[in-house]
């Protein structure tokens, strides 16, 4: 007869590898899911758009964020994190992101939403290679899932531009 221990150990075993089991089932079962994201943001105003005393550019703006993200939860799904990031291209380096706005999604209910902001963070660049740029404004998420590993998409959004002189 085995011991109590053993039999514990056994028991214990057991129910950790069902647990695995039911965990990769549940991570396979999200790359099964294709999510259709939409977005659309409207830049209203540039509220301030500057040469620093330090020579660096910055720039403040006022846009519309719209946005359904419900396809991107799943049973699995706990949470989305969101940020809204300007791209641009400078002689110096081919891609410059500057992140002006972050959230978190905490379910489906709330993934279809519609925000009027200016930019969260600074929108600084080294130097003074701003003036006239093209930019693109794109839409980052980050799922994060129960169990699995984490999944990141984007949309980028294009067809911006900043002003020729300072303001």
């Amino acid at each position: 007869m085995h011991s109590f221990g053993y039999r514990a150990n056994a028991l214990l075993t057991f129910a950790v590898t069902i647990l695995a089991l039911i965990c990769a089932i549940a991570s396979f079962s999200d790359t099964l899911s294709t999510p259709t994201p939409t977005s659309n943001v409207q830049v209203l105003n540039i509220n301030r758009f500057q040469k620093k005393p330090d020579g660096d550019d910055e720039v403040s703006l006022t846009f519309n964020i719209s946005a359904n993200l419900q396809s991107l939860f799943t049973w699995n799904t706990k949470q989305v994190f969101v940020f809204l990031a300007a791209e641009y291209e400078t002689p110096k380096n081919s891609l410059n992101q500057v992140s002006l706005w972050d959230g978190i999604i905490p379910s489906k209910e709330h993934a279809d939403f519609w925000i009027h902001t200016t930019n969260k963070y600074r929108f600084i660049d080294q130097g003074s290679n701003l003036r006239g740029r093209n930019f693109n404004l794109t839409l980052h998420w980050h799922v994060m899932p129960k169990t699995g590993k984490m999944f990141a998409d984007k949309i980028v959004m294009t067809g911006y531009r900043l002003p020729q002189a300072y303001r």
